[in-house]
């Protein structure tokens, strides 16, 4: 009966990554009872990628008291995969439920995750998977960086932990007492936005009203960002200003890259590279894949397009399963899925209904049609 892939995305705030693998599996053993299944539940950097990185590779996780975002002190976590890769989710540390509902975008460190990262290596772990996600800081890692050895310094030349609300303050960044565990491990920060530092589309703009800040706080968010980034420039010789994904998690994702030679990835590369993904789909009969909506937005990285890309490289089919299929779906075909099908079976009024029931049905018998065709060529 061959071997099926599973590697679905979550379908936010409907089911995780693990609960499709469980539903996947659950259906295919019914019909294809000797079918070799193998699950790997998605991880994209925000909380629960540890477990899922777990799940999907075993391993174990690994207890640590750190620095919560509000400076108190939290037990924590990161996961170690049975190859000595350390995966730490910065949402451990330094998430927004970590705030208790008193969000302070200004006030909120990452120098918990800066802990996690240093317990991590010195554990001895070579490389780490740093997944950037549901933060509830604006501090451009600068946190982070401050508990791995990095000193921030004053106009008067005193040493000083910045928050998003103090990066104004910076006047010079003195990195050479970075922990030299942490500046010999190899770093992948797993990004799945392109925002840059600053402006209308960075950090601050975008992401700052969910972590508290009202308009004037966003503005000045932004220009100490900006601020950084010109200290970044001068200091350190790095421009992060526009760099796509420096915005992520609070600008931490430009932070990782300036303070710790960090790479900014994609999390569906990062997962598949992890896994051996390339490797592990060969000869495999199909790859059942999938996200909460399929629309022109997921050939941006996501998750269906990623696995697509891989796998048709392979010669092997993939099956997206959505819950909708939005207008730009199509354009899906052409990264390498086979076929889309959506779990939405809702009956909806008939008033409703007849104004797309064609198209409906030629995008149904489309996908089957597909499917068929794939099936014909093995």
């Amino acid at each position: 009966m061959g071997k099926w892939i599973l590697i679905p995305d979550s379908f936010k705030g409907t089911m995780s990554s693990e609960e499709i693998c469980t539903v996947m599996a659950a259906a295919l053993r019914r019909h294809l009872s000797e079918a070799d299944i193998v699950s790997i539940p998605v991880a994209d950097g925000g909380e629960g990628s540890v477990d899922a990185f777990l799940a999907a590779l075993g391993g174990r996780r690994e207890e640590v008291p750190c620095t919560g975002p509000d400076g108190r002190p939290i037990p924590a976590f990161y996961g170690r995969l049975p190859d000595g890769t350390a995966v730490v989710e910065m949402a451990a540390a330094a998430g927004l439920p970590l705030m208790e509902g008193h969000l302070c975008a200004e006030g909120a460190t990452t120098y918990g995750v800066g802990e996690l990262l240093r317990a991590a290596v010195h554990a001895g772990a070579k490389r780490v998977i740093l997944g950037l996600g549901g933060s509830a800081t604006n501090d451009g890692g600068c946190g982070c960086a401050a508990a791995l050895g990095i000193r921030f310094l004053d106009r008067d030349g005193v040493p000083f932990v910045p928050v998003g609300g103090t990066l104004d303050r910076l006047d010079r960044i003195d990195a050479s007492g970075l922990d030299p565990a942490v500046r010999a491990a190899d770093i992948t920060v797993m990004c799945d936005i392109d925002n840059p530092l600053c402006g209308p589309n960075g950090a601050s703009a975008v992401f700052g009203p969910q972590k508290g800040a009202v308009p004037e706080m966003v503005d000045r968010l932004d220009r100490n960002l900006g601020h950084l980034a010109d200290i970044i420039r001068r200091d350190l010789g790095m421009e992060i200003r526009d760099l796509p994904g420096s915005g992520a998690a609070g600008g931490m994702g430009g932070g990782m890259v300036a303070f710790l030679g960090g790479r900014l990835q994609m999390g569906i590369e990062t997962v598949l590279d992890t896994v051996g993904f390339d490797v592990m789909v060969q000869g495999a009969s199909g790859v059942l894949t999938g996200e909460g909506r399929i629309d022109g937005q997921s050939l941006r990285g996501k998750v269906v397009v990623g696995v697509a890309r891989r796998a048709a490289a392979a010669g092997v089919s993939v099956i997206a399963v959505v819950g909708d299929v939005a207008p730009g779906a199509a354009a899906a075909y052409e990264q390498g899925v086979t076929a889309i099908f959506s779990t939405n079976r809702q009956a909806v009024p008939w008033e409703q209904a007849k104004h797309t029931a064609k198209a409906d049905l030629a995008a149904v018998m489309e996908d089957l049609s597909r499917l068929l065709a794939a099936m014909g060529q093995r």
